[in-house]
């Protein structure tokens, strides 16, 4: 093993603040940014200093306990206190678009401070409660993950070779991560895999981050751009492509890290399955289809600049969408806590 106990510590809660692995400097540094204000939070969400759908929900839980744990310490009127918690709640749901956990977090954690306002509970049970609720969502997280990777090992035969894409594994969950923790599990196992990471551009979360952890973790892996994807489709390299999401409309259509929706044409093309993993949270059966799932526009500057060197002359126009949307009618099946399902879902994935 590497630097890091598994699973690993990505979002925690620490006295009085929120303290995170500051993704924005892997794989240079590992180094932990503590956010003692919601804007701070917020910032660390918005720069990716914390990301994928599961752990941006987690920290959006023990925002909300930073929230409270502020208001007390500002003022003894309750209603002054709401009004803030209110307010916080919906500055960190105003950071990413996509992520459907993020508004699952945040709605769970309203639910459970309305219950203990209902309660007439003192603040400093509120506080209790608020984190309790927080640590039950990354618990929940990593259970989930572990049940998914469970199911979805299945899928997969020793000495097979996985394709992922972006980061999906325990940097972007409470610890042990979706697509990626389907391959902790089956090392788990006793099965041997390999993986290939496309390097995610622009910003590289495979290359950084998955590669990273896999390495960390002594798990085969090698880097590539996702223009070598259709090779190595092609060649007979990959046995299955397993990516996560961050939102899964209710007919299947999935948004997920920009880039995969070719991954999933081309695994279609050459025969290969191609998987989602991700957890219920994830699925949103309010929204229809990929049509109605807001992509998120990230800065062009991201396209322009590469750790301050420009990659692109100036007068070029860059367009930089963070998300694409996967039909589903390209999605062998998607790994759950639940099982292996296709559409129609079923309810336990849908809230019902």
């Amino acid at each position: 093993m590497g630097e890091l106990p598994f699973p690993f510590p990505v979002v925690r809660w620490q006295g009085d603040r929120v303290v995170l692995i500051d993704q924005t400097l892997l794989p240079g540094r590992l180094e932990y940014r503590h956010c003692a204000t919601i804007p701070e939070l917020c910032a660390a969400i918005g720069e990716l200093a914390v990301r994928g759908a599961p752990a941006i929900g987690v920290a959006a839980g023990y925002g909300l306990v930073l929230s409270w744990s502020l208001a007390m310490a500002e003022t003894d009127d309750q209603q002054v206190m709401r009004a803030r918690f209110e307010a916080d709640r919906q500055a960190l749901a105003g950071t990413r678009p996509t992520a459907v956990n993020l508004f699952w977090a945040l709605d769970r954690m309203r639910s459970r401070a309305a219950a203990l306002w209902e309660h007439g509970e003192e603040p400093e049970a509120v506080l209790a409660g608020l984190l309790a609720e927080a640590n039950g969502i990354l618990a929940e997280d990593i259970a989930m993950c572990r049940a998914m990777g469970r199911a979805g090992q299945e899928l997969l035969s020793d000495g097979a070779t996985v394709l992922t894409h972006c980061n999906a594994g325990g940097l972007a969950t409470g610890g042990y991560g979706t697509a990626v923790g389907v391959i902790y599990a089956a090392r788990e196992a006793g099965k041997r895999i390999a993986v290939f990471a496309d390097e995610t551009r622009p910003l590289l979360q495979g290359a950084r981050l998955t590669a990273w952890e896999l390495v960390n973790q002594g798990i085969q892996v090698t880097v590539l751009c996702e223009g070598a994807a259709a090779s190595a489709l092609r060649g007979g390299l990959v046995d299955a492509v397993i990516t996560g999401a961050d939102r899964i409309a209710a007919n299947g259509d999935t948004a997920n890290k920009i880039g995969t929706y070719p991954l999933a044409v081309l695994a279609r093309r050459h025969q290969v399955p191609f998987y989602v993993a991700a957890p219920a949270s994830t699925f949103d059966g309010a929204t229809a289809s990929g049509r109605d799932i807001p992509i998120e526009m990230r800065d062009p500057e991201e396209v322009r600049n590469w750790c301050g060197v420009a990659s692109v002359p100036q007068g070029a126009a860059a367009w930089n969408p963070a998300f694409d949307v996967t039909p589903h009618e390209l999605v062998t099946a998607f790994i759950t806590e639940h099982g292996v399902v296709r559409p129609p879902f079923p309810a336990a994935l849908m809230g019902g």
